[in-house]
């Protein structure tokens, strides 16, 4: 099927109607002529910008991201603060589309960081061979919360599956002793990690 002459419509238009479909039906659910429908075009108007479905795909994926680096913490900003700032950002960002956070994984976006790393990596006060353990921790440590906090989303699951106390009583004592919710929890994680640098 060829590609129209001008494009009808944008590529980030065309994405973000995309995960629209992807937060009604999930990425199984989402096809060409749903996202059409969904811009109010035909199908073949989609290909003047994607190959293909996996394209589009990956596009979602980069608007994810691209939604979380709108949230820029101030330059001067201590960079531990900071690097938190974006985290919770990144991991708000993923979570509001959680049908759609398997995409992270399946074309994860890293291309769009390095620039931001780079630009990070030398206000860290930390030596540079422990500049990328620094990144990769942050990087870790939000993707992961994000994706299993998107995943019992999407399932209507609780992170923690209910279980017995006599069961595993030390797993209830430290349940019972935990006053965080969920991304409180991940922002003192993060933060007990960066100040271990």
């Amino acid at each position: 099927m060829g590609r129209p002459s001008k494009p009808i419509i944008s590529k980030e238009l065309a994405a973000r109607a995309a995960l629209t479909v992807i937060d009604e039906l999930g990425v199984d659910g989402m096809s060409l002529q749903l996202v059409a429908k969904e811009l109010g075009v035909k199908a073949p108007s989609l290909y003047y910008h994607f190959k293909n479905k996996a394209e589009m795909l990956a596009e979602v994926a980069r608007i994810i991201l691209i939604d979380a680096s709108s949230n820029k913490p101030h330059i001067d900003a201590d960079w531990r603060e900071a690097q938190i700032e974006l985290a919770i950002a990144t991991r708000r960002s993923i979570l509001r589309h959680p049908r759609a956070a398997p995409l992270m994984l399946q074309f994860f976006p890293r291309h769009l960081m390095l620039k931001p790393y780079d630009r990070w990596s030398h206000k860290f006060d930390v030596p540079p061979e422990l500049q990328l353990l620094v990144i990769e921790g942050i990087e870790k440590l939000t993707f992961g919360s994000a994706l299993l906090g998107a995943m019992s989303r999407a399932n209507g699951t609780q992170p923690m599956p209910e279980f017995e106390a006599e069961d595993y009583p030390h797993l209830d004592i430290a349940m019972q002793a935990n006053t965080l919710d969920e991304e409180a929890m991940f922002v003192e994680t993060l933060r007990r990690f960066l100040s271990s640098f």
